[in-house]
């Protein structure tokens, strides 16, 4: 009897929203023949990441099984999916496939990266079929909030299974492909063995509106708004885009792009043919010369990235354009959890300018990319899967996709990121937990999330740092008393004498009392100037600071 069996590998985006990642494989255990859906990054904080550009899934175990990987799929072009394609192109090796928006998306990253943009090949959206290894792969187009996303139909020799990567049911999106229910009910009328399925909303009990709700309302603010109006949103939500630019032109107002990515993504819509018309769009230079009234900005940052448009514009000035008082900011977007403080903050910015903004306002100027849970149901019922396994959400979002599942007698699997599912077992089950974590892109070089770097940055960061200097002569005798520098630390302490001062002072004492045995031993002195001058500082500030000993020794 046949051994072979279909898993499901999540190394990213199951138990957190971001940086996704799943792997599909075929055959004898522990031989399979694999495929990637994805390959995405998430983004730093401050909090928990200082200093860091990015984040990347960790790959070392499909790494290490390079040469059974058979091709990576890219559902969509957000970044989360996307992202880390062209960093890990050259571990990888395998041939990306995707539909010609993401695909275009996708080129300028690996050219940016020095990668062949062949490697990345269009694929026609569905019925058309790529075979790869033991699997087919179809690319279904589903609704979402960037054009040409597509849930993926992969068949494989024990069973089709259905991965919907992002998506909402909007049957008139405005840009991009309208959802299509009898697509997917025929998709799934021949069986589905397993439905991965996108559970980002399942906690929002109605069901999700249009795109199309929200162009009215965003044409009557920018109609009645006085001086300039300026507009953010996600560059990647062409739609909204769209929808922004028109009410602008329509209002009578010349439209200013600013912002790389909202340049990149509108091009990319028009080279692909996603978008066949866009209002006439005028340079910074030119905007600035313009009547204050007669201009609207569609501007990047709307989840308060520090270096977008939105912030820049909020510190003063960006491009040589101002915002003033009676001047209108809209946020068309939805803050993702994390960013509020980022956001807040320049909102607060806007306002000491006397900037009017709006934001949200309760879905009137934003609606989700993401199935509210009367929309994951609906899927659940075109496709009937034999079993569903929630991706795509934070670990509360699967367990409640799969309560939702065995409410309705359907068979529910809970997987994060690391366990590896056998679909073709009797009950679906763990067949092997897989360690998988992060990897910090930091300037231009990877680190793994344990080799400490970023650990060290923050333990700085809330403690300070001391550089501890001695010189010791041929006889391990000072020469001269131990000095010290000091970095974000309060200056003086309790005794209300210099911080460097108490500092040196202790240590000086400790190498006139230490015997020749601890002056000589590299490991066992390092440790004790360490321990006293984390002591003293603690005594001094109540701050146990990081500390660097540098002893010199002349020969």
């Amino acid at each position: 009897m046949s051994n072979e069996r279909v898993i499901y590998l999540p190394l990213g985006g199951a138990g957190e929203i971001g940086m996704n990642a799943y792997v599909y494989g075929y055959g004898k255990p522990g031989k399979e023949k694999l495929i990637l859906v994805d390959l995405g990054v998430t983004f730093p904080d401050m909090d928990g990441s200082p200093g860091v550009d990015l984040i990347l899934p960790d790959i070392s175990w499909l790494e290490k099984r390079k040469n059974d990987l058979e091709a990576i799929y890219v559902t969509h072009a957000h970044e989360d999916h996307v992202g880390a394609i062209a960093h890990y192109y050259a571990q990888l090796g395998a041939p990306v496939y995707a539909r010609a928006f993401t695909a275009n998306i996708a080129r300028r990253k690996m050219g940016e990266h020095g990668h062949p943009e062949k490697a990345v090949k269009v694929v026609e959206p569905w019925p058309q079929t790529v075979k790869s290894g033991p699997f087919t792969v179809g690319f279904a187009p589903i609704s979402h909030s960037i054009p040409e996303s597509s849930a993926l139909v992969i068949d494989t020799p024990k069973g089709r299974i259905v991965h919907t990567g992002d998506f909402k049911i909007d049957t008139n999106p405005g840009v991009g492909e309208p959802f299509d229910h009898a697509m997917f009910e025929d998709i799934g009328k021949d069986g589905v063995l397993a439905l991965m399925c996108d559970s980002t909303n399942v906690f929002s009990q109605h069901e999700g509106r249009s795109e199309s709700t929200v162009g009215p309302e965003i044409e009557k603010l920018v109609a009645g708004a006085k001086g300039m109006v300026a507009a953010t949103t996600f560059a990647s939500n062409v739609a909204r885009v769209l929808t922004l630019a028109e009410a602008g032109e329509r209002a009578g107002r010349s439209i200013c792009l600013m912002g790389r990515a909202m340049r990149r993504m509108v091009e990319a819509s028009i080279e692909t043919g996603v978008l066949d018309h866009f209002p006439t769009v005028v340079s910074p230079e030119d905007a600035k010369n313009l009547p204050r009234d007669n201009v609207m900005l569609i501007v990047t940052g709307s989840q308060g990235e520090r270096r977008a448009a939105s912030a820049q514009l909020a510190n003063g000035k960006y491009q040589g354009i101002k915002l003033k008082e009676g001047d209108l900011f809209l946020f068309s977007s939805k803050t993702i959890p994390g960013n509020e403080r980022g956001v807040i903050r320049i909102m607060n910015q806007f306002s000491e300018i006397g900037v009017d903004v709006v934001d949200d306002d309760a879905g009137r100027y934003h609606v989700s990319g993401h199935a509210n849970r009367p929309d994951i149901e609906t899927m659940h019922s075109l496709i009937k899967p034999q079993i569903v396994v929630p991706m795509h959400g934070e670990h509360r979002h699967l367990r409640e996709h799969v309560k939702i599942c065995e409410g309705k007698g359907i068979r529910g699997v809970l997987a994060v990121n690391g366990m590896m599912i056998d679909l073709t077992a009797k009950k679906p089950n763990v067949a092997e937990y897989i360690e998988t974590g992060r990897t910090y892109l930091d300037g231009t070089v990877r680190v793994g999330a344990l080799d400490g770097v970023v650990r060290d940055r923050i333990r700085m960061a809330m403690n300070g740092h001391v550089t501890v200097n001695v010189i010791l002569d041929e006889d391990n005798e000072s020469l001269g008393d131990p000095w010290c520098e000091i970095k974000g630390l309060a200056e003086t302490g309790t005794s209300n004498a210099p911080l460097i001062d108490v500092l040196e002072e202790d240590l000086s004492q400790f190498i006139n009392r230490a015997g020749k045995k601890v002056l000589a031993d590299e490991d066992k002195l390092d440790d004790e100037l360490r321990r006293i001058t984390r002591q003293s500082a603690n005594n001094e500030i109540g701050k146990k600071p990081e500390v660097t000993v540098i002893v010199s020794r002349l020969s």
